[in-house]
């Protein structure tokens, strides 16, 4: 997936609980559980901005932009 999610590295060196994150945030433990594992399929801006808000973030420092392999070369090609 080109979009990947840092939530769980920011929790991690912050030495902050998904279940406590959830809390502060006013949103759900499961989509804080699928932002943490990757497996969300999209984040509105409600969400995004609560989490930024708990976190005290920036949307970028949450997410980066990762190509995948494939989508590199045809990029390259096309140029």
């Amino acid at each position: 997936m080109p979009i990947k999610s840092n939530l769980s590295r920011i929790l991690g060196e912050r030495r902050i609980k998904m279940l406590e994150l959830a809390d502060n945030a006013g949103i759900a433990k499961t989509t804080v559980l699928s932002l943490y594992h990757e497996k969300a399929k999209g984040i509105t801006f409600e969400v995004l901005e609560k989490v930024c808000a708990a976190l005290n973030c920036q949307p970028g420092d949450l997410f980066e932009y990762v190509p995948d392999k494939k989508e590199e070369s045809v990029y390259a090609t096309q140029v």
